[in-house]
């Protein structure tokens, strides 16, 4: 006779194991070499010439530029496969919604991913509007980065925040340390997944796919640090911002004409 229960069986054996490779993981913290990271990066750069230390990698978005069509937000899950479902998101773009009396609304229907409609519900029309796209932040100081009880989350030599899957273990732990709400848990494969800049693209000289569809060029992606690029160009024309500063997270993610309303 077949056990009826063995489904449950295997999901608790599973749990057991995560549960005993995270107190082991947090009894020996790892911490990766510069080396190391780039060892586990040849799932990314395989058959390409990139070398991750030649690089170091940031965005900027400008809130003037951004029309929220949401053409960033579907190119992403179209490039990265990333589920349907209306709560699972690597990039998505937030509308606000400024009022009279001080009170501001947010909204992201979807994501964005098939844009924004006209609110029906607002007796008063807004006295401002504007758009903000949201991203993995790929922060120098990652909270993500210290929390990883086996290293799965792992910041690259080229300042990018990767995810190894075959180390992940779906403790969820990086997610609730993000301040910025960048990560879901993969419902397919159970582990931690978010924003990766594209890397599958960058290493053979693309774009991220968020940036290649944006109509109004409001997302600049570029080096950080080498004075000819166009993210350092867009830094030095604009006054910039990032997204809760007082974390000290570092992120590497630039806004322009941000308002002071944006969380």
């Amino acid at each position: 006779m077949e056990n009826i229960n063995k489904p449950k069986t295997i999901k608790r054996r599973k749990f057991i194991k995560n549960l005993l490779l995270t107190i082991a993981a947090l009894s020996s913290p790892v911490i990766l070499t510069a080396q190391e990271q780039a060892k586990r990066l040849k799932k990314w750069i395989l058959g390409t010439n990139y070398n991750p230390f030649e690089h170091y990698w940031g965005m900027g978005i400008d809130i003037e530029k951004c029309i929220g069509c949401g053409r960033c937000a579907d190119a992403c899950k179209n490039e990265n496969d990333v589920p349907r479902e209306p709560f699972f998101f690597r990039t998505w773009v937030e509308r606000y919604r400024i009022y009279n009396d001080g009170s501001t609304k947010i909204d992201s229907p979807n994501g964005s991913t098939e844009g924004f409609q006209k609110a029906l519900d607002d007796k008063n029309p807004p006295i401002r509007s504007f758009f903000v796209p949201k991203i993995c932040n790929h922060c120098d100081n990652a909270p993500c980065v210290q929390v990883c009880p086996v290293g799965a989350t792992f910041k690259t030599p080229d300042g990018v925040i990767l995810v190894d899957k075959d180390y992940c273990i779906g403790c969820r732990y990086c997610i609730q340390a993000c301040p910025y709400g960048a990560r879901y848990l993969n419902p397919e494969t159970n582990t931690a997944d978010k924003c990766t800049f594209c890397y599958h693209r960058i290493v053979q000289d693309l774009k991220p796919a968020c940036v290649e569809v944006c109509p109004t060029q409001a997302r600049i992606f570029g080096e950080v640090k080498k004075k000819a690029s166009p993210l350092v160009r867009f830094k030095r024309m604009n006054k910039i911002a990032v997204l809760k500063p007082s974390l000290n997270t570092e992120p590497k993610v630039y806004y322009a004409n941000i308002d002071m309303e944006v969380k």
